[in-house]
């Protein structure tokens, strides 16, 4: 006769999801996890991004891997990850959601960071894109180019904002210009923001960023366009 398992199918499954939560539960891992949201990254390059030692930063994707967050493939000497898919993205904007609703520290850092900067409506996806198809506003990908060439918002013009200020004189300042970077929390499209409006500038942020319009199923392009 088969003995019995003590544990429940529920339970398996509970412990299951608790690995997943477990998987997440590091402030370095939320930083990997954006950085592998914009597409498939080195180690090297990950730890050097997050500022982790390569060591410290192989360990936490390994975590993540056993979690069936990311993936990885070697090539040569070198091992590169990526997200599993997109819930993981999903994953993240609802522990975004419920700490935005429940927590008094993130609406203070929001209050005192993010809307200081911008307090304004951000651009719907929707908005943008009809936007764009109507050649009404310039879009503007603050990242870094090597994130830009993995792929970016269809004629979106990339200026890492260490570069903005000297590069004003690119842009037009009778076209509406949308920003966007890697996420609704990327610190780069905000401090865009402040710059251009400050400057004369008529602007507004992205929603979100580059990982949300792909899963969204709206076009995205990888050629390199520069100012």
């Amino acid at each position: 006769m088969t003995q019995k398992s003590s544990e429940s199918p529920k339970q398996a499954l509970f412990a299951q999801f608790a690995a997943v939560a477990k998987a997440v539960a590091h402030p370095h891992r939320l930083a990997l996890l954006e950085q592998l949201a914009q597409g498939e990254r080195s180690v090297e390059l990950l730890a050097d991004r997050v500022h982790l030692s390569i060591a410290n930063a192989s360990q936490h994707l390994q975590h993540m891997r056993q979690a069936g967050l990311v993936s990885g493939r070697r090539d040569g000497k070198f091992v590169f990850y990526r997200l599993t898919d997109d819930s993981v993205l999903d994953l993240l904007a609802a522990i975004q959601r419920v700490a935005e609703r429940n927590l008094a520290e993130v609406d203070r850092v929001v209050r005192g960071y993010f809307n200081d900067r911008d307090s304004m409506e951000p651009v719907s996806r929707a908005e943008l894109l009809e936007r764009m198809k109507l050649g009404l506003v310039t879009v503007l990908d603050v990242r870094p180019a090597d994130e830009f060439a993995l792929g970016h918002l269809p004629g979106a013009l990339n200026v890492q904002l260490g570069e903005l200020e000297r590069r004003l004189t690119k842009l037009n300042k009778s076209k509406e210009i949308v920003a966007y970077c890697r996420g609704p929390y990327c610190v780069l499209s905000y401090e865009a923001v402040a710059l251009l409006r400050a400057r004369g500038f008529k602007v507004r942020r992205l929603q979100d960023g580059l990982p949300e319009w792909r899963a969204a199923g709206l076009p995205v392009e990888t050629t390199t366009q520069r100012l």
